[in-house]
């Protein structure tokens, strides 16, 4: 066998694994594993590009071989990325068997009910450590730039762009790069070009029109996928609104955003839904922790504006009672703090507002409360590697009568199993610099990752 045929076998093989398992072990018993065995194979013409979903038989791609003789092409750039992704998905379907998959020497290793699958997730999680490779854009000065908020509700944009530009994961290499990173931060767009009431958006959306113009003129990665190896991040509720001036980045890029939702073209497969986490001081200092289940006495607490169609239906029911297990409030009376009221309670309401996302649910697993999720449309964050039923409560908005009903019939042992969950799981939504791993910012990442496993991206020439 000749040194070409063996180059062929290295590369093809473990995309065999990889339709073979995907065939024997029907990976679709769980989120996890539907979101990482269909994969959605890019298909780029010399003259402009589309995007199609190809059937089990097209999922191992077909050697090119020059016109002019019977020879193997020569693997460009691409195909080595793309050869790199098929051995990181094999690996990981692998992994369902294996379940001794764990390394003594790490200080986490992922294991409970609240994973769909934890040995799966632990695998993929250290493959995009080994392999994961992100290319930041230089194009762009702040504040729209390289730079977003770090405090307050939309924390997490500036956090995680400011992350990403130090991180590991960066390359600056952009052949080597598995994603390219936007790095504009839609609440700054908002801050600097919008002219407050004008209820014109024209300007932002040009002004993201313009970056996007740019680099597909001066680089040709945009242009060789549409985008779809491409991802920007916003936690600003007018973030999925925006990327809609821009057809391929809605539809094809990754757009990591707080207001999941899929009622306003949130698309699960190929979206990432985040945290909003609101930090008043820039830090998690004096947020995390709070007394164990036996000293909260307050069954469930909410405080919060009237805005949006559910909560004025929660404070309608509940505002006023004279319930002391249910302190459902528009305002907290004065001298209270919202704080330690999240802290008193079993169990903290997070409804939508406007929007569906809210800080509320970080707040309660940072604090031990457990979260009553009322929201219409909403795709939890990390929901591809964690089962959410494990460790909150989810209420329709038709039950909101039947509150107090609902809570009080879980059994005790129930409430504190899931208790202890949140806390468990609380690691992977904090916020910490530099990043620590299985924080939020490596969550984050590790779903983008899952989304480049979902597709790949052919090169010019294979057309």
């Amino acid at each position: 066998m000749n040194s070409n045929s063996l180059k062929v076998l290295w590369f093809i093989l473990p995309l065999f694994l990889v339709a073979a398992f995907v065939v024997t072990n029907n990976p679709q018993g769980s989120k996890f594993w539907l979101s990482i065995s269909h994969h959605h194979y890019l298909e780029t013409l010399n003259h402009g590009s589309s995007t199609k979903e190809t059937n089990e038989k097209d999922e191992v791609p077909i050697i090119n071989v020059n016109k002019n003789t019977t020879t193997p092409k020569r693997f460009s750039k691409i195909d080595k990325l793309e050869a790199g992704l098929a051995r990181s998905r094999a690996a990981i379907l692998l992994s369902r068997q294996n379940k001794s998959n764990h390394i003594e020497e790490e200080e986490y290793i992922p294991h409970g009910p609240m994973y769909l699958n934890a040995t799966s997730f632990h695998r993929s999680y250290l493959e995009m450590e080994k392999k994961f490779k992100v290319y930041v854009y230089k194009e762009g000065d702040p504040p729209l730039y390289h730079f977003g908020p770090c405090k307050h509700t939309y924390a997490i944009e500036g956090y995680f762009i400011q992350a990403m530009e130090v991180s590991k994961f960066r390359t600056e290499n952009p052949n080597k790069a598995h994603v390219y990173f936007l790095p504009l931060s839609i609440t700054m767009l908002i801050e600097f070009i919008y002219v407050a009431e004008s209820h014109e958006w024209g300007l932002m959306k040009n002004t993201t029109m313009d970056y996007i113009n740019i680099i597909s003129q001066k680089y040709p990665y945009w242009n060789t996928s549409l985008g779809a190896d491409h991802f920007m991040l916003a936690c600003h509720d007018w973030g999925p609104e925006i990327s809609f001036a821009i057809p391929h980045l809605y539809k094809n890029s990754i757009r990591a955003l707080c207001n999941a939702n899929t009622s306003e073209k949130f698309n699960p497969t190929k979206d990432v839904s985040i945290p909003e986490i609101h930090l008043p001081l820039g830090t998690t200092k004096g947020l995390l922790g709070g007394p164990p289940p036996s000293d909260r006495r307050v069954l469930v607490f909410f405080a919060g504006g009237v805005h949006g169609p559910i909560r004025p239906i929660l404070l309608q029911h509940w505002e006023n009672s004279k319930d002391e297990d249910v302190q459902i409030h528009k305002y907290l009376p004065k001298g209270v703090s919202y704080y330690d009221m999240i802290r008193k309670s079993k169990y903290c309401i997070c409804p939508s507002g406007y929007e569906v996302a809210s800080p509320r649910m970080v707040e309660g697993l940072y604090m031990g409360c457990v979260p009553v999720l009322i929201k219409d449309n909403y795709v939890t964050p990390f929901s591809d590697v964690l089962d959410w039923d494990t460790f909150v409560v989810t209420i329709h908005v038709k039950d909101i009568p039947n509150l107090k009903k609902i809570l009080m019939d879980i059994p005790q042992h129930k409430y504190l199993e899931m208790q202890k969950r949140g806390i468990q799981m609380r690691r992977h939504f904090e916020i910490n610099s530099p990043p620590k791993r299985y924080d939020v910012f490596h969550m984050i990442l590790h779903s983008i990752w899952l989304r480049r496993l979902n597709f790949r991206v052919h090169d010019v020439e294979d057309s």
